[in-house]
């Protein structure tokens, strides 16, 4: 049943089973607008547009979870999202991925695919490791969710086929989803 045991809250509070993507690629990520990957809205939206048409979606849940770079309301998320990025996919309320109050999905989505690593020539590896070593030393092990843009790919039967740290290359994703296409 994969990913489509499940249902999410809406912008507006209202119950989302996640069986309304069923037979799309979807790629869930989790955001958040004060971000330094905040610009990754512009690659998430540019895959919307380019696979879109042919089955393929964005969910976007925002998370507070990493230093606090999601505070506001959704809605003005949601008008951020739009007016800076353009943005035109799937956004959900806020939700925590990981602690006591992680939602079922991402608890689903951690046991199905643990940490991935991080892109070594990306510029924001070194501070991340540096950051996650500092408070956890085998953070590499750990499935929880590391930062802001950590994305899960679903193929159509709604598996979870792989997982990409927020310093994966939106050309290594795109690869990815047109085998899935």
């Amino acid at each position: 049943m994969g990913i489509y045991a499940y249902t999410v809250v809406g912008m507006e509070g209202d119950a989302i089973p996640l069986t309304n993507f069923r037979n799309m690629v979807v790629l869930i990520v989790n955001t958040a607008t004060r971000c330094g990957f905040t610009p990754q809205y512009e690659g998430l939206e540019a895959l919307y547009e380019q696979y879109g048409p042919k089955g393929f979606t964005v969910l976007d849940f925002p998370c507070n979870q990493f230093k606090g770079q999601a505070p506001e309301g959704i809605a003005e998320i949601d008008a951020f999202c739009k007016l800076n990025y353009g943005t035109k996919f799937p956004r959900f309320a806020k939700i925590d991925v990981n602690g006591d109050n992680a939602s079922p999905l991402y608890t689903y989505l951690k046991r199905k695919q643990g940490f991935a690593g991080f892109d070594p020539n990306h510029e924001k590896t070194e501070n991340l490791i540096k950051r996650l070593q500092a408070s956890d030393p085998a953070y590499e092990k750990d499935p929880s969710i590391t930062w802001n843009f950590t994305k899960f790919l679903i193929d159509r039967r709604g598996s979870v086929v792989a997982r990409f740290e927020p310093t994966a290359s939106f050309e290594s994703i795109a690869m990815e989803i047109e085998k899935l296409m």
